[in-house]
Protein backbone atom coordinates (compact mmCIF):
# COMPACT_ATOMS: atom_id res chain seq x y z
CA UNK A 1 0.00 0.00 0.00
CA UNK A 2 0.86 3.38 -1.32
CA UNK A 3 0.91 6.36 1.49
CA UNK A 4 -0.92 9.52 0.92
CA UNK A 5 2.09 11.94 2.81
CA UNK A 6 5.54 10.84 3.46
CA UNK A 7 6.86 11.16 6.81
CA UNK A 8 9.48 13.01 6.25
CA UNK A 9 7.70 16.04 4.63
CA UNK A 10 5.39 15.88 7.76
CA UNK A 11 7.86 15.72 10.22
CA UNK A 12 9.25 19.27 8.23
CA UNK A 13 5.94 20.79 8.37
CA UNK A 14 4.89 20.52 11.91
CA UNK A 15 7.67 22.74 13.37
CA UNK A 16 5.85 25.66 11.22
CA UNK A 17 2.66 25.01 11.63
CA UNK A 18 3.54 25.57 15.49
CA UNK A 19 5.25 28.95 14.58
CA UNK A 20 2.41 30.39 13.13
CA UNK A 21 0.18 29.29 16.09
CA UNK A 22 2.30 30.72 18.07
CA UNK A 23 2.71 34.21 16.33
CA UNK A 24 -1.11 34.73 16.10
CA UNK A 25 -1.71 33.99 19.95
CA UNK A 26 1.18 36.21 20.28
CA UNK A 27 -0.04 39.09 18.02
CA UNK A 28 -3.66 38.76 19.71
CA UNK A 29 -2.37 39.56 23.07
CA UNK A 30 -0.45 42.40 21.75
CA UNK A 31 -3.81 43.33 20.94
CA UNK A 32 -5.86 43.11 24.11
CA UNK A 33 -2.78 45.13 25.85
CA UNK A 34 -1.70 47.78 23.66
CA UNK A 35 -4.53 48.65 20.94
CA UNK A 36 -7.35 50.26 21.47
CA UNK A 37 -10.92 48.86 23.08
CA UNK A 38 -12.49 50.24 20.03
CA UNK A 39 -10.42 48.50 17.88
CA UNK A 40 -8.18 49.16 14.38
CA UNK A 41 -10.19 51.16 11.92
CA UNK A 42 -13.07 52.43 14.37
CA UNK A 43 -14.21 55.78 14.39
CA UNK A 44 -14.47 57.00 17.97
CA UNK A 45 -18.63 57.88 18.62
CA UNK A 46 -19.21 61.62 18.05
CA UNK A 47 -22.41 62.96 20.00
CA UNK A 48 -25.02 64.17 18.21
CA UNK A 49 -28.66 65.82 18.30
CA UNK A 50 -31.02 63.63 16.29
CA UNK A 51 -32.36 66.14 13.64
CA UNK A 52 -35.93 65.66 12.04
CA UNK A 53 -38.72 67.72 10.21
CA UNK A 54 -42.51 67.52 10.59
CA UNK A 55 -44.16 66.12 7.44
CA UNK A 56 -47.41 66.49 7.12
CA UNK A 57 -48.59 63.76 5.43
CA UNK A 58 -52.33 64.31 4.55
CA UNK A 59 -53.35 66.54 1.52
CA UNK A 60 -53.78 70.03 1.68
CA UNK A 61 -56.94 71.23 3.02
CA UNK A 62 -58.21 74.77 2.91
CA UNK A 63 -58.84 76.72 6.37
CA UNK A 64 -62.42 76.38 7.62
CA UNK A 65 -64.43 79.73 7.40
CA UNK A 66 -64.84 81.41 10.20
CA UNK A 67 -68.41 81.70 11.51
CA UNK A 68 -68.91 86.36 11.41
CA UNK A 69 -71.68 87.42 13.94
CA UNK A 70 -75.01 88.83 12.26
CA UNK A 71 -74.75 92.40 11.89
CA UNK A 72 -76.84 94.91 13.89
CA UNK A 73 -79.54 96.25 11.81
CA UNK A 74 -80.32 99.54 12.90
CA UNK A 75 -83.91 100.28 13.30
CA UNK A 76 -85.56 101.90 10.44
CA UNK A 77 -88.29 104.86 10.28
CA UNK A 78 -90.34 102.44 8.10
CA UNK A 79 -90.92 100.45 11.15
CA UNK A 80 -92.95 103.44 12.30
CA UNK A 81 -96.79 103.75 11.11
CA UNK A 82 -98.42 107.26 12.29
CA UNK A 83 -102.33 106.35 12.56
CA UNK A 84 -103.41 109.79 14.43
CA UNK A 85 -101.90 113.11 15.29
CA UNK A 86 -103.24 115.52 18.04
CA UNK A 87 -102.06 118.87 17.59
CA UNK A 88 -102.45 122.64 19.23
CA UNK A 89 -100.13 125.62 19.67
CA UNK A 90 -98.20 124.07 22.27
CA UNK A 91 -98.52 120.60 22.64
CA UNK A 92 -98.45 117.70 19.94
CA UNK A 93 -99.47 113.83 20.36
CA UNK A 94 -99.41 111.08 17.94
CA UNK A 95 -100.59 107.95 17.85
CA UNK A 96 -98.16 105.37 16.36
CA UNK A 97 -97.86 101.29 15.74
CA UNK A 98 -94.75 99.88 15.61
CA UNK A 99 -93.93 95.78 16.35
CA UNK A 100 -98.14 95.56 15.69
CA UNK A 101 -98.39 97.19 19.36
CA UNK A 102 -99.54 101.06 19.52
CA UNK A 103 -98.15 103.74 21.56
CA UNK A 104 -99.10 107.46 22.10
CA UNK A 105 -96.36 109.99 22.01
CA UNK A 106 -95.50 113.44 22.93
CA UNK A 107 -93.14 115.77 21.41
CA UNK A 108 -89.50 114.64 22.79
CA UNK A 109 -90.44 111.03 23.52
CA UNK A 110 -88.25 108.15 21.00
CA UNK A 111 -89.31 105.36 19.71
CA UNK A 112 -87.38 102.82 18.10
CA UNK A 113 -84.57 105.63 18.55
CA UNK A 114 -86.61 108.14 16.85
CA UNK A 115 -87.66 111.27 18.60
CA UNK A 116 -90.44 112.99 17.69
CA UNK A 117 -90.05 116.85 16.78
CA UNK A 118 -93.67 117.88 15.94
CA UNK A 119 -96.26 117.30 13.98
CA UNK A 120 -98.37 118.96 10.61
CA UNK A 121 -102.01 118.42 9.80
CA UNK A 122 -100.72 114.98 8.25
CA UNK A 123 -96.88 113.90 9.15
CA UNK A 124 -95.09 113.79 11.88
CA UNK A 125 -91.39 114.87 12.02
CA UNK A 126 -88.56 112.75 13.98
CA UNK A 127 -84.94 113.23 14.32
CA UNK A 128 -81.72 110.78 14.49
CA UNK A 129 -78.26 110.95 14.38
CA UNK A 130 -78.94 114.72 13.72
CA UNK A 131 -80.59 113.62 10.55
CA UNK A 132 -84.49 114.26 10.10
CA UNK A 133 -87.16 111.84 8.98
CA UNK A 134 -90.72 112.73 7.83
CA UNK A 135 -93.49 110.04 8.34
CA UNK A 136 -96.92 110.64 6.57
CA UNK A 137 -100.28 109.70 8.27
CA UNK A 138 -102.17 106.63 7.01
CA UNK A 139 -104.89 107.06 5.04
CA UNK A 140 -108.42 106.09 6.30
CA UNK A 141 -109.67 102.50 4.77
CA UNK A 142 -112.86 103.91 5.73
CA UNK A 143 -115.37 105.25 2.78
CA UNK A 144 -117.09 108.03 5.01
CA UNK A 145 -114.38 110.75 3.06
CA UNK A 146 -113.82 111.60 6.38
CA UNK A 147 -110.03 112.63 6.94
CA UNK A 148 -107.99 110.38 9.39
CA UNK A 149 -105.72 113.04 10.53
CA UNK A 150 -106.66 115.39 13.50
CA UNK A 151 -106.99 119.35 12.51
CA UNK A 152 -104.78 121.49 14.71
CA UNK A 153 -106.55 123.25 17.43
CA UNK A 154 -107.03 127.24 16.78
CA UNK A 155 -107.14 127.99 20.78
CA UNK A 156 -104.65 129.88 21.76
CA UNK A 157 -102.44 129.89 25.32
CA UNK A 158 -102.22 133.44 26.64
CA UNK A 159 -98.91 134.12 28.54
CA UNK A 160 -100.77 134.49 31.50
CA UNK A 161 -101.86 130.64 31.96
CA UNK A 162 -100.90 129.14 35.16
CA UNK A 163 -98.10 126.30 35.60
CA UNK A 164 -99.05 123.27 33.46
CA UNK A 165 -97.47 120.73 36.41
CA UNK A 166 -100.16 122.07 39.01
CA UNK A 167 -103.53 119.68 37.82
CA UNK A 168 -106.99 122.34 39.03
CA UNK A 169 -110.17 121.08 38.94
CA UNK A 170 -111.74 118.31 41.05
CA UNK A 171 -113.91 115.68 40.56
CA UNK A 172 -117.02 115.10 43.29
CA UNK A 173 -118.89 112.31 43.27
CA UNK A 174 -122.17 113.03 43.22
CA UNK A 175 -123.60 108.95 43.80
CA UNK A 176 -125.33 108.14 40.86
CA UNK A 177 -123.17 110.57 38.70
CA UNK A 178 -120.03 112.25 38.95
CA UNK A 179 -119.27 115.95 39.14
CA UNK A 180 -116.71 117.35 36.90
CA UNK A 181 -114.89 120.30 36.85
CA UNK A 182 -114.52 122.48 33.55
CA UNK A 183 -111.37 123.58 34.70
CA UNK A 184 -109.97 120.02 34.51
CA UNK A 185 -110.54 119.56 31.07
CA UNK A 186 -108.91 123.27 30.03
CA UNK A 187 -106.22 122.12 32.06
CA UNK A 188 -105.86 118.73 29.75
CA UNK A 189 -106.43 120.90 26.51
CA UNK A 190 -103.14 123.01 27.33
CA UNK A 191 -101.77 120.25 28.45
CA UNK A 192 -102.24 116.73 26.41
CA UNK A 193 -98.89 115.09 27.39
CA UNK A 194 -100.43 114.75 31.23
CA UNK A 195 -102.93 112.63 29.71
CA UNK A 196 -101.05 109.63 28.55
CA UNK A 197 -98.94 110.08 32.16
CA UNK A 198 -101.93 109.50 33.81
CA UNK A 199 -103.41 106.86 32.26
CA UNK A 200 -102.95 104.53 29.07
CA UNK A 201 -104.88 102.54 26.74
CA UNK A 202 -104.40 100.14 23.74
CA UNK A 203 -106.69 99.22 21.52
CA UNK A 204 -108.73 95.97 21.02
CA UNK A 205 -109.54 94.36 17.61
CA UNK A 206 -111.65 92.09 16.55
CA UNK A 207 -111.90 90.83 13.04
CA UNK A 208 -108.94 93.38 12.06
CA UNK A 209 -111.54 96.32 13.11
CA UNK A 210 -111.19 98.38 16.50
CA UNK A 211 -113.45 97.44 18.43
CA UNK A 212 -112.80 99.84 21.61
CA UNK A 213 -109.88 100.97 23.79
CA UNK A 214 -108.93 98.85 26.69
CA UNK A 215 -107.39 100.83 29.63
CA UNK A 216 -103.93 99.41 30.32
CA UNK A 217 -103.54 101.45 33.77
CA UNK A 218 -104.70 104.25 35.49
CA UNK A 219 -102.14 106.61 37.72
CA UNK A 220 -103.33 106.66 41.80
CA UNK A 221 -104.75 109.15 42.57
CA UNK A 222 -105.13 110.94 39.48
CA UNK A 223 -108.09 112.45 38.21
CA UNK A 224 -108.64 109.78 35.65
CA UNK A 225 -108.85 107.36 38.78
CA UNK A 226 -111.59 109.27 40.33
CA UNK A 227 -113.76 108.95 36.81
CA UNK A 228 -114.70 105.34 38.00
CA UNK A 229 -112.57 103.96 35.62
CA UNK A 230 -110.05 100.91 36.87
CA UNK A 231 -107.57 99.04 34.76
CA UNK A 232 -109.10 96.22 31.82
CA UNK A 233 -112.03 98.58 31.72
CA UNK A 234 -112.96 98.90 27.71
CA UNK A 235 -114.42 102.07 26.32
CA UNK A 236 -116.93 101.46 23.93
CA UNK A 237 -118.71 104.84 23.36
CA UNK A 238 -119.23 108.14 24.32
CA UNK A 239 -121.74 110.31 23.90
CA UNK A 240 -123.40 107.98 21.41
CA UNK A 241 -120.32 108.00 19.09
CA UNK A 242 -118.62 104.58 18.87
CA UNK A 243 -114.86 104.66 19.75
CA UNK A 244 -113.92 102.48 16.84
CA UNK A 245 -110.88 104.44 15.77
CA UNK A 246 -108.32 106.86 16.84
CA UNK A 247 -109.37 109.77 14.73
CA UNK A 248 -113.22 109.05 16.67
CA UNK A 249 -111.39 109.02 20.03
CA UNK A 250 -109.32 112.38 19.25
CA UNK A 251 -112.09 114.12 17.78
CA UNK A 252 -114.36 113.22 21.02
CA UNK A 253 -111.93 114.92 22.89
CA UNK A 254 -111.43 118.14 21.28
CA UNK A 255 -115.53 118.39 21.33
CA UNK A 256 -115.98 117.43 24.69
CA UNK A 257 -115.62 121.01 26.25
CA UNK A 258 -118.80 121.96 24.75
CA UNK A 259 -121.03 119.88 26.54
CA UNK A 260 -122.70 119.67 29.60
CA UNK A 261 -123.18 116.08 30.38
CA UNK A 262 -121.11 113.35 29.10
CA UNK A 263 -122.09 109.53 29.14
CA UNK A 264 -119.35 106.65 28.40
CA UNK A 265 -119.99 103.22 28.13
CA UNK A 266 -117.19 100.51 29.26
CA UNK A 267 -116.79 96.70 29.00
CA UNK A 268 -115.85 95.43 31.86
CA UNK A 269 -115.32 91.66 32.19
CA UNK A 270 -118.43 90.27 30.49
CA UNK A 271 -120.91 93.25 31.57
CA UNK A 272 -121.57 96.28 29.80
CA UNK A 273 -122.10 99.21 32.03
CA UNK A 274 -122.70 103.24 31.71
CA UNK A 275 -120.86 105.91 33.30
CA UNK A 276 -122.43 109.41 33.98
CA UNK A 277 -120.70 112.73 34.41
CA UNK A 278 -121.81 116.14 34.24
CA UNK A 279 -119.38 118.98 33.65
CA UNK A 280 -119.77 122.30 35.49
Amino acid sequence: MKHLFKSKFFKQLFPILILLVLVKFLWFAVGLIWLSPAGIGHDDEVSSKSLYYRVKLTPNEAPAPTKKLPAKIAGSIKDITLLAIYNSEDTTVITVEYKRKTKVLGRGDAINGFVLEGAGSNFATFSKDAKTYRVNLVKSKRSTGSSSSIKSSSKTVSSSSKDSSKIEGEITDAGDHKIIDKSLFDHYAKNMDDIYKNIGIAEVKQGGKIKGFRITFVRRGSPFAKLGVKRGDVIKSINGQEINSYNAAFETYKNIQNVENLTMVIKRGKEEMELEYEIN
